[in-house]
């Protein structure tokens, strides 16, 4: 199976033009002397993260991409034109990786909107005949050509930056909650893994127009995601930048009358487990969706039994809007609480570089 969030391309830097081996020849000038002139730097690749862009659909299609080279010097001591840059756009969140005989390794993080990234720099353009003439050497007949540019063969993969990872059990309500507190519309249907691919849903704050809470929905999990099972646990790379975790159980996937009525949230835990024992660490809010199809009488010994395990969870429906008041307060206040605290800075925060005296394949 083939995912949008992930492409492999090529770069290459623009080749430096050649020097220019000429002399003068003027009817007044008999021994003008060499005027070849130099060849113009190749064009530089640069990387920009772009909010514009939501996935890497367009570099599963063009997989090639390469900076203008720099033009040949010519006589009469004119220069070559430098080559024109490549500003390649990429998604917020893209990582890159170089791919070269002994794997891959990180070649760029592009985590912010508007960072930019020197990724590969043109070829030096080549010194006309004119620049070697000398007391001692006064009619050169070389040149030099043109450098290579660098090149890279990369593998690109997207990952999500939200506040609020959205996970759970497949046909838990993650999709129907996005879309009941966002303007999010993903496709929601009564049968599971109806989310094939991440979707974002951004709420607004009601009181301070400046402030939003971005929040990403993945594909359910199931026991064995780690082994492939159903969908696998490749998606949870979307959540792994998240601040924290909304952990989402279905009223459906319930055994009330069981000793360990929350066996659900223990089985997704044991797969983020699996993945990243980091990512299972994260702060969770736990929020049991469909209560309204639980008689009244076991949601309230529900409620209890949480209240007496000191498990604060929330009930809620999102498909009836109950509870959604109380669950939306609590991701604020833990918004404004991991503010400070974004994995980001635990991470690889900053534009990182890969180290260019290394070889590139």
């Amino acid at each position: 199976m083939r995912f949008i969030d992930e492409a492999t391309i090529n770069l290459r830097a623009g080749k430096g033009g050649a020097g220019c081996i000429a002399f003068r020849r003027e009817k007044f000038l008999p021994f003008g002397g060499p005027s070849g002139g130099n060849g113009g730097d190749g064009g530089s690749v640069i990387l920009r993260a772009s909010s514009k862009l939501l996935s890497l659909y367009d570099f599963r299609l063009k997989r090639s991409y390469a900076a203008e080279n720099g033009r040949p010097g010519q006589g009469s001591q004119c220069h070559g034109r430098k080559g024109e840059d490549l500003v390649l756009e990429l998604p917020v969140g893209t990582q890159l990786f170089a791919l070269t005989e002994d794997g891959e390794r990180l070649f760029a993080d592009l985590p912010e909107a508007g960072m930019e990234i020197l990724a590969l720099r043109g070829g030096r353009g080549g010194k006309g005949n004119e620049f070697f003439k000398s007391a001692s050497h006064q009619a050169p007949r070389f040149a030099q050509p043109g450098e290579e540019g660098e090149a890279v063969r990369l593998r690109l993969e997207l990952k999500i930056l939200a506040d609020c990872g959205i996970i759970g059990l497949p046909n838990a309500g993650k999709s129907t909650l996005i879309a009941a507190i966002s303007a999010a519309r993903p496709k929601i249907a009564p049968y599971p893994f109806t989310t094939l691919t991440p979707n974002l849903g951004v709420v607004q704050h009601p009181e301070d127009y400046d402030k939003r809470l971005v929040l990403a929905d993945i594909p359910g999990l199931v026991e064995g995601a780690h082994q492939g099972t159903g969908l696998g646990h490749r998606f949870l790379k979307h959540v792994e930048r998240a601040r924290f975790l909304l952990h989402i159980l279905s009223a459906e996937d319930m055994d009330p009358e069981s000793s360990d009525p929350w066996e659900g949230f223990t089985l997704v835990n044991k797969e983020l487990l699996f993945f990243d024992p980091v990512l299972a660490e994260r702060s969770q809010i736990e929020a049991i969706n469909k209560a309204d199809l639980l008689p009244p009488e076991v949601l309230e010994r529900l409620r209890q039994r949480a209240k007496a395990e000191q498990r604060r969870i929330f009930f809620i429906s999102a498909l009836q809007g109950e509870g959604l008041e109380d669950l939306l307060k609590e991701l604020w206040q833990q918004q404004e609480a991991l503010a400070f605290n974004h994995p980001l800075e635990h991470a690889s925060s900053s534009a990182h570089v890969f180290d260019k005296e290394e070889p590139i394949e």
